[in-house]
């Protein structure tokens, strides 16, 4: 069904057009890499322009299907902004909402249910500075308690409070969130978040005594947070990454 729906480029602006064909790559590539948890969890990205809307897969469909035409456009309440053929889940959008409502500066929102992430957001003490990887994160990372199913509104304040100016977040016993200003900053930044945990989980599996990263070189890490994440994926990752996915299958663009 997905690969049968009219393009849209041409019908929107080739700003929003362009962002379709980003966050559907996001969707490819989580699923490329294993991320997907069938049709669960959501990327999001806010449409240029004032009216605060966002685009979101829709609901049903697997990641690998997804295509720039098929992303659905919503509002702040989850709602369809256009008609479609193509259904969304409002109560999946809540975190983003959230997050999108409060930050500027969060066009783009990423949000899984890895093996490895959910294992370390059940683990008391975090992320752990074990790996070079695990630096990236921890120059900005916030956790926010579970609190069951996120569906209700009154958890958004605390969300956002825990959040704050971060861009990494766990979510205890949930799972990982990242956001950025750009799909491709966003998607390193879950790349690395993922990568970090993936080292973690098989570094305490080996059953022996971790090394920590020395204090001094990550209390430098943690106070130069903004140089070492700053515009990484779009500039030097995201085109080739782009690549990956055109030598794949180019229907992300459809």
């Amino acid at each position: 069904m997905l690969d049968s729906i009219p393009s849209l480029q041409g019908r929107v602006s080739e700003e929003e057009w362009q962002l379709r064909v980003d966050l559907a790559a996001a969707y490819r590539l989580v699923a490329h890499y294993g991320w997907d948890e069938l049709v669960f969890t959501h990327l999001s990205a806010r449409v240029p322009g004032p009216e605060h809307h966002f685009l979101i897969n829709p609901f049903g469909a697997m990641f690998e299907e997804i295509t720039a035409s098929s992303l659905v456009k919503i509002d702040l309440d989850g709602e369809k902004v256009d008609d479609g053929p193509f259904p969304v889940n409002p109560a999946g959008f809540t975190i983003h909402s959230a997050i999108h409502e409060a930050r500027e500066d969060a066009q783009c929102v990423m949000h899984t249910h890895t093996t490895a992430g959910v294992a370390v957001a059940a683990q008391s003490e975090g992320l752990l500075p074990i790996s070079q990887q695990s630096l990236f994160p921890l120059s900005g990372l916030a956790y926010h308690d579970y609190e069951g199913i996120a569906v209700r509104e009154d958890e958004k304040a605390r969300l956002v409070s825990d959040l704050g100016d971060a861009n990494f977040m766990i979510l205890r016993n949930h799972g990982l969130l990242t956001c950025g200003p750009t799909v491709a900053d966003t998607f390193l930044s879950m790349f690395v978040l993922q990568r970090s945990c993936e080292i973690q989980v098989a570094a305490l599996a080996g059953n022996q005594r971790l090394t920590p990263v020395p204090q001094p070189i990550l209390d430098k890490i943690l106070g130069e947070g903004d140089r070492v994440t700053s515009s990484q994926g779009g500039k030097l990752i995201w085109p080739g990454l782009l690549r990956k996915l055109d030598r794949i299958d180019p229907s992300y663009r459809d």
